[in-house]
């Protein structure tokens, strides 16, 4: 059973974010963090003790890259079956919603997944999410999207080798990261390279060269 968000996520959702566009994807609206500092100990309270913290209320340099890429491709992202891992926000996956393709988000936190609803309909497109830890899983998507999910090396890790896996069975394999301690390049074939704007309430800079990868196919 996958479980849903109640009201109350919802209700956190709206109140401790406004509609904003991210810088590099003025297209979308998302709910974004008003307070970075208040927001992560609200969430705290808010959640369980093994709650993630509030990803969702953020639009981190490796997903906005991904949803540029995504929307200035939209051709090769139509009618397809995507998978936006690690979801956070939603902002991948509505950008390969918007460019035609049937999405689903994978999304840990019950908060999370409300504050994907909530982006979606701001943006009047239709996804599925799913809460499940579905590492190591494969449904058949066409192209699966990690974005900036390299930040722990564990995790860092697990994605490295499932990444390999769905793309050896033929799936598009996209992946969107600054430079994170744990990402690393090898095997992976550079596509776009994009100057993202950041905060530094999140980031040690105030923009993040941030590249788009997909994973080299086999010789």
């Amino acid at each position: 059973m996958n479980p849903r968000p109640r009201p109350l996520h919802a209700e956190f959702v709206l109140a401790n974010t406004a509609l904003n566009s991210p810088p590099l994807v003025p297209e979308i609206l998302l709910r974004l963090a008003i307070d970075v500092i208040p927001l992560w100990k609200r969430a705290e309270l808010q959640g369980t003790a093994d709650s993630p913290p509030p990803f969702w209320a953020f639009a981190w340099p490796g997903g906005q890259a991904l949803a540029r890429y995504i929307l200035d491709n939209a051709g090769d992202f139509y009618g397809k079956t995507v998978l936006d891992f690690g979801a956070g926000s939603g902002l991948v996956g509505i950008a390969a919603s918007k460019a035609g393709a049937q999405c689903v988000c994978a999304e840990i936190d019950l908060i999370g997944i409300a504050a994907i609803e909530a982006n979606a309909r701001a943006n009047k497109v239709n996804l599925s999410c799913i809460k499940n830890d579905i590492i190591g899983c494969d449904d058949g998507w066409d192209i699966i999207c990690f974005g900036d999910v390299c930040y722990e090396q564990p995790l860092a890790e697990s994605v490295t080798r499932w990444a390999a896996s769905l793309s050896e069975r033929g799936a598009r394999v996209l992946l969107g990261d600054p430079g994170r301690d744990y990402f690393s390049e090898a095997n992976l074939l550079r596509l776009a390279t994009y100057t993202v704007p950041t905060s530094h309430g999140l980031e040690d800079s105030d923009r993040r060269e941030t590249s788009v990868y997909t994973v080299k196919a086999q010789a």
